[in-house]
């Protein structure tokens, strides 16, 4: 256990750290990252996003594979952040996903929490555990890992 100070990000620093952008950037705001540890990033869920126009138009659920989506976001945070920025707007590509379970519905007006550990690390392979919540109530959790890949003119 590290004895560093949590750090927090916002927005425009989560956009230099990642490559994702709207509509696919799923994450807010780091409210506390320990490097090489764990982070908490925040997800504020509204009406207004895409994926709710089919799913579903009467009743909006955020997808799993988004709140999963939001959980490596998060992690690839960390994994910048621990790396000092040496990997910043590299592509990550999920290689697992194991141990999904989804709790609890994710819906328009929900301040969502993703947060992730890191299990293990290998050269440019991570795998974390991930929790989403929203209050005190687990909404999904997953064990998932992923591999850094140099920055591609194509992406």
């Amino acid at each position: 256990m590290s004895d560093a100070e949590p750090i927090s990000i916002d927005i425009n620093r989560i956009k230099e750290m990642i490559p994702h952008r709207y509509p696919f950037l799923m994450i807010d705001r780091i409210l506390e990252l320990i490097p090489g540890q764990s982070a908490i990033g925040l997800k504020n869920v509204t009406v207004n996003e895409p994926q709710f126009m089919g799913h579903f138009p009467k009743i909006p659920v955020m997808p799993g594979v988004l709140i999963i989506e939001a959980m490596a976001q998060t992690a690839a945070i960390v994994v910048v952040e621990t790396l000092e920025n040496k990997t910043a707007g590299n592509l990550v590509y999920f290689m697992t996903i194991d141990e999904a379970r989804f709790r609890k519905p994710v819906v328009p007006g929900d301040a969502m929490h993703i947060h992730v550990e890191k299990v293990q690390s290998r050269k440019t392979v991570w795998k974390f555990r991930g929790e989403a919540r929203v209050g005190d109530k687990l909404c999904a959790e997953a064990t998932f890992s992923a591999m850094i890949v140099e920055d591609r003119d194509e992406a």
